[in-house]
């Protein structure tokens, strides 16, 4: 894949094996990983390398101080909010190439506020089981950025 069809961007990460495993399906697949405000981790991290493996170097990684800047750079962007708190279901909207797909921290998600501010764009995956809170951060970033590179027929292409 020569164009970058879909961005991923975590908002605070702070585990850092879930960010270099975030950057191996990026590198996989093309996608702009934009890490956005403070990290609870160092970029230097033998964690985050250990989890993306020798693909470190093929992460097309942006770094932002705030959403703010990010959506500044980038004002046309369509913005994907993913939460739990969402009551939307991720197959019920249509992806399309160059999306931002957009995910909170491990530990607390994306603000409430910014939730409010997305309506329809603020999006769940399901969890059948009320004694699970939360599916993995990476795990939820590939289930949404599959299903988008599927939406645009970029699996076909392989």
């Amino acid at each position: 894949m020569t164009n970058t069809l879909f961005n991923i961007v975590l908002i605070e990460p702070e585990i850092p094996p879930n960010t270099g495993n975030i950057g191996r399906l990026c590198a996989a697949t093309g996608a702009v990983l934009h890490l956005v405000g403070q990290l609870g981790f160092s970029l230097d991290d033998k964690h985050l390398k250990r989890a993306g493996l020798d693909y470190w170097p093929e992460v097309n990684l942006q770094r932002w101080d705030s959403l703010h800047e990010l959506q500044t750079a980038f004002p046309d962007g369509r913005y994907w909010y993913l939460s739990k708190k969402a009551t939307q279901n991720y197959t019920q909207v249509s992806f399309a190439a160059g999306d931002f797909l957009v995910f909170g921290k491990e530990t607390k998600g994306l603000p409430e506020e910014l939730l409010d501010k997305a309506g329809d764009m603020a999006l769940r995956i399901p969890i059948f089981s009320p004694a699970v809170r939360s599916l993995n951060l990476a795990n939820s970033a590939a289930i949404i950025l599959y299903e988008a590179l599927r939406q645009t027929g970029a699996l076909e292409q392989e």
